[in-house]
């Protein structure tokens, strides 16, 4: 709901310290000393809402504490700190639960689409950097970038300053309203870039901010981040498909081949029972419902030793992960070709979501916040305390930006057209890669929950029976499901591509561009302990134009209609090729076609076409782009 709700219990998180003396024994409050609250308020038509849940003391029993939940890992005793985990989850708990890597083994930069603009971004990522070792990431670092909806430095949206916002908020109750607003966007860009910081720790960080939670915005800061060289892009944000038509979606920045987008399932259950008010039921969330994005739902995750992954359930207590039939699009052959599809529900409609991790507010994640939201202050004996800028997030929107970083640490999209495929596919040819949630549904509990333990007084079949027939749409079983789709992390296995020779060019390994491109070859950051890494010029998504394909579509297309772009991380000379596959001797190879183009490309996007006056008749080609001493971008094209 939107607002204080009762708290989840999340109990395989919520351990005593044993042990060493020194070390303080951390005894967590009933559920019932703690309450959810909405990030943002909900969306109206064409806008959207973050869809991130604060967790927060009810009581003064957990206002006096320095965390909520102050949790410590069976048998590694710790102080309380948020170092040691007092605010939620901490780096180290991710990469131990989900058996993840510290680091990509090539360049990745995640970019997070947010709306208005977050005064403290920078210092508060960081401090999440310093108070958990990881290292600088700044915009002087080359590991962090800050830009609006156009991709411009220097001219933020709302507010531009620490007055403005002031001014804002002492105005007309409009502009109070806004001020609030972007206050509350900014823990959510709060939460969205530590998670990546804390997942993909050599990974750049792109934040584009819209000028507001417009749809027109967004996707205008979605084409941007693209357009910057971002090799995942997360959304922790949804708002109603009223108004969204496939046609609509097709030419949206959500369907962009060749780039990992991850979107969040929503926070309020199955079709959004959950939710405030009744304008906020009833649908699926847009962007998760497009067929061209990893929709993500969230869990509830249970720790043992060591943060060791014990078990994971649907999220569903006050909040639940999002999800349903979309009435909008048609579902990708690879989620309707799932050996359970016929017990899913949603006949040829998209199923939301595609893949699943941590969402529960009771299990959440350790952020690093100044502004005012994410600080709590209590009286006790006339003594006034300020709690300091720490805070527990959960939702769809950690879970979303999660699953972008492991897409990242696995190498991105690794040419694929689109990465969700590469899940369901993983998932068929090695299941161990995923941890198939099998417990729980996000349905509808008509009788409330249970204060003590903040669960649901439901059982999860009474849960489906209710909203869903018990169909797998919103109820939890092997395979896939609505709930969670085909699991969550084990390892970056299930996020490597394995796709064919056609989608992933095997002999290219083309990183994007990086989000401050030095101005000559140089040495990478690279994780502590390993080797220094050098740049070299390289192409990455290398694609035809619109003409082009246009062109190629009504036949007989010539040379000179051959039109293309690419991407590349450092200027350098680049040679364009075309070669035709033609059969000698029985035998398939190569054939380069008598044109060619030699020009000096910069950093960036780069297009350019083809020059010759001959036509290109039916057939397999392959367009190479082949940087100086660096490393080439390859792609097929049928003609006929």
């Amino acid at each position: 709901m939107r607002g204080l709700i009762a708290m989840v219990a999340g109990l395989g998180l919520l351990c005593s310290a044993a042990g060493a003396a020194a070390a303080p024994t951390v005894s967590p409050l009933p559920a019932s000393n703690y309450g959810v609250r909405s990030v943002c308020a909900p969306p109206a038509f064409r806008r959207a809402s973050c869809l991130s849940l604060q967790l927060v003391p009810l009581t003064a029993a957990a206002r006096a504490r320095t965390h909520p939940l102050g949790f410590t890992h069976i048998g590694t005793p710790q102080p309380r700190s948020p170092g040691a985990g007092d605010f939620g989850l901490r780096p180290q708990d991710l990469h131990a639960a989900y058996q993840l890597p510290t680091a990509s083994a090539s360049t990745q930069t995640v970019a997070i689409v947010d709306a208005y603009h977050d005064l403290s971004a920078e210092a508060d990522l960081q401090e999440y950097g310093q108070t958990f070792a990881l290292g600088e990431c700044t915009g002087a670092s080359g590991c962090f970038r800050q830009v609006n909806q156009n991709g411009e430095t220097g001219a933020p949206p709302f507010p531009r300053t620490k007055l403005e916002l002031e001014a804002a908020r002492l105005g007309t109750p409009e502009q109070h309203e806004l001020a609030e607003s972007a206050e509350r966007w900014a823990l959510e860009i709060s939460l969205d870039i530590e998670v990546v910081r804390a997942v993909c720790q050599n990974c750049r960080i792109l934040l584009v901010e819209a000028r507001s939670p417009g749809y027109e915005d967004l996707e205008r800061a979605e084409r941007t981040a693209i357009s910057l060289g971002a090799n995942e892009v997360s959304n922790s944000w949804g708002g109603p498909e009223a108004g969204v038509t496939p046609a609509l979606e097709s030419a949206s920045p959500f369907n962009h081949p060749g780039v990992v987008i991850t979107a969040s399932s929503g926070d309020f259950g199955y079709l959004g029972w959950d939710a405030e008010t009744p304008a906020e039921r009833g649908y699926v969330e847009f962007p998760a419902s497009s067929p061209h994005v990893v929709a993500v739902g969230g869990t509830r995750l249970s720790l043992g030793a060591g943060a060791s992954w014990t078990g994971e359930s649907v999220w569903n207590g006050n909040g639940a992960g999002g999800g349903g039939c979309s009435a909008a699009f048609t579902a990708q052959p690879w989620q309707q070709g799932v050996a359970d599809w016929s017990g899913v529900g949603c006949a040829a409609k998209r199923a939301i979501a595609d893949v699943a991790a941590d969402a529960d507010p009771y299990t959440g994640f350790a952020v690093h916040d100044s502004s005012p939201e994410c600080e709590a202050s209590y009286e006790e004996a006339g003594v006034k305390h300020v709690l300091p800028s720490w805070c527990t997030l959960g939702g769809t929107s950690l879970s979303s930006p999660l699953l972008a970083s492991v897409f990242a640490l696995a190498g991105g999209a690794g040419g694929v057209r689109y990465p969700a495929r590469t899940v369901y596919e993983n998932e068929t040819r090695s299941p161990a890669s995923l941890h198939d949630v099998t417990l729980g549904s996000n349905g509808e509990c008509a009788s409330g929950f249970d204060v003590k333990t903040g669960l649901a007084s439901c059982t999860p079949a009474e849960e489906a029976q209710a909203s869903c027939s018990s169909r797998l749409i919103c109820l939890a079983g092997p395979g896939y499901d609505g709930p969670s789709g085909v699991g969550t992390p084990n390892g970056i296995g299930a996020f490597q591509p394995t796709g064919e020779p056609e989608e992933v060019q095997k002999a290219q390994a083309p990183s994007a561009p990086p989000v401050s491109a030095p101005a000559q070859p140089a040495v990478t950051g690279t994780p502590p302990g390993a080797p220094a890494r050098v740049v070299v010029p390289t192409v990455s998504r290398l694609g035809l134009t619109l003409r082009a394909l246009i062109a190629l579509n009504r036949g007989r297309a010539r040379v000179s209609q051959l039109g293309f772009v690419f991407y590349i991380n450092l200027p350098a000379r680049v040679r364009v090729t075309l070669a035709k596959q033609v059969k000698v001797h029985r035998r398939k190879r190569w054939q380069p076609l008598r044109t060619s183009l030699t020009f000096l490309a910069t950093y960036g996007p780069n297009g350019r076409s083809l020059s010759g006056r001959g036509v290109l008749s039916p057939g397999l080609y392959r367009l190479t782009a082949a940087p100086e001493h660096g490393i080439a971008g390859s792609m097929l094209f049928h003609i006929g």
